[in-house]
């Protein structure tokens, strides 16, 4: 393949990336099925191929939406032990920002809503609401009619707009909200922690990696006793943790987050889902593999000092 056949893949593996973990909710995922997209690319007939961004975008979609129809995927994902992988702000893979679909499209919440649409339906939600294709475009790409492109969506439409619950922050909101969270984590009140909390609050934990599965928590009196035994400093928790933690505020797939960082690594997060000023979900992970990219991404970018200098 020559030189400029290639630099004409690389220009659109971003936006092919953020495509696929749109689809996929997987970083790594959506890297192996672009580079399944570059060996069809490399070996295709590509003087037959008229517009190679829409040759590449059809690609890329069908070959995440064979994974998602996947036997492993479905049996992965059907025991509790998948979440969205996140992505600290300005990973280049979460994407287009510019509107306020195309942001939501990349927040936990949405990504988790997606999750329980069919595969095509997902799909055209992704293309139509993140990428802003036309029906006759989808269509063209899920060889489907473009009737079926605009049931799907409105259906996916409804879904998202019924159940999302996730506010757009900014760095500066995200870092009081962070603040507060510690703050009331660390001195070890429940009432403090319950009144940051809606009613109707939720929680995922994957306790530190070590479970098999995502501990679901709900009602905020549980979900605030939970956070408080769990932000408890102990010598064990440390050892754990790989040495001394500080505690970043930052945003993670658009919405606030505390990172438990160690010796330039992050150790863990804490994702707060916001409902006006008040927090609607909790997502906490801490398995190696589910924090690796944000480590990528941490030690890539500057960072503001530490909430909390030692944990």
């Amino acid at each position: 393949m020559d030189t400029a056949t290639v630099a004409r893949f690389e220009a659109g593996r971003a936006r092919l990336a953020s495509l696929a973990y749109r689809l996929l909710g997987s970083a790594a995922d959506a890297e192996d099925v672009v580079q399944d997209a570059f060996l069809r690319w490399q070996a295709a007939d590509r003087d037959r191929i008229e517009v190679p961004e829409a040759w590449l975008t059809k690609v890329v979609t069908n070959l995440a939406l064979d994974r998602l129809r996947s036997a492993h995927t479905r049996r992965e994902r059907a025991v509790g032990a998948w979440l969205p992988e996140p992505l600290l702000d300005g990973d280049p893979m979460l994407g287009p920002a510019e509107t306020v679909e195309q942001r939501e499209s990349v927040s936990l919440a949405v990504l988790l809503l997606l999750e329980r649409l069919p595969p095509v339906e997902r799909a055209v939600y992704v293309l139509r609401e993140a990428f802003s294709y036309s029906h006759n475009e989808i269509a063209e790409i899920l060889d489907i009619s473009v009737s079926a492109s605009q049931q799907h969506a409105l259906r996916a439409r409804r879904h998202v707009a019924a159940e999302r619950n996730a506010s757009r922050i900014d760095h500066e909101a995200a870092h009081r909200i962070v603040e507060a969270f510690l703050a009331a984590a660390a001195s070890g009140e429940t009432d403090r922690l319950v009144a940051l909390l809606t009613d109707d609050a939720t929680a995922f934990t994957d306790g530190f990696g070590l479970l098999d599965k995502f501990t679901h928590l709900s009602m905020p009196d549980r979900i605030a006793a939970t956070i408080r035994a769990g932000f408890k400093p102990t010598p064990a928790k440390r050892e754990l943790a790989g040495g001394p933690v500080t505690m970043h505020a930052a945003i993670v797939n658009g919405s606030p987050a505390a990172l438990a960082v160690v010796d330039d690594r992050v150790a863990g997060v804490v994702i707060l889902g916001l409902r006006g000023d008040r927090i609607a979900d909790l997502v906490s992970m801490a398995s190696a593999h589910r924090v690796a990219r944000l480590t990528e991404q941490w030690r890539r970018g500057g960072h503001e000092d530490p909430v909390i200098e030692t944990w």
